[in-house]
């Protein structure tokens, strides 16, 4: 099946739900990523249970906190 994932096309190894994704792309932190799947942001516990279809557009979102200015 064909995804973009992050802006990129991407052939899947058969990946029907974004949990089977991430362990085939071999996402780092899995449980530290959110997932947006054609423009809306998924709830953790839904990852399991959302199917993929042909042509969705997924991109994996990292947080990242910073540090502090100081002057």
């Amino acid at each position: 099946m064909k995804l973009s994932i992050n802006g990129k096309e991407v052939e899947t190894n058969g990946s029907q739900t974004v949990t089977e994704l991430l362990k085939e792309q071999k996402v780092k932190w899995p449980d530290m990523v959110s997932v947006e799947l054609n423009g809306t942001i998924l709830k953790r516990e839904t990852f399991a249970s959302t199917k993929l279809t042909e042509g969705d557009k997924v991109e994996f979102l990292y947080f990242m906190g910073g540090g502090c200015v100081t002057n």
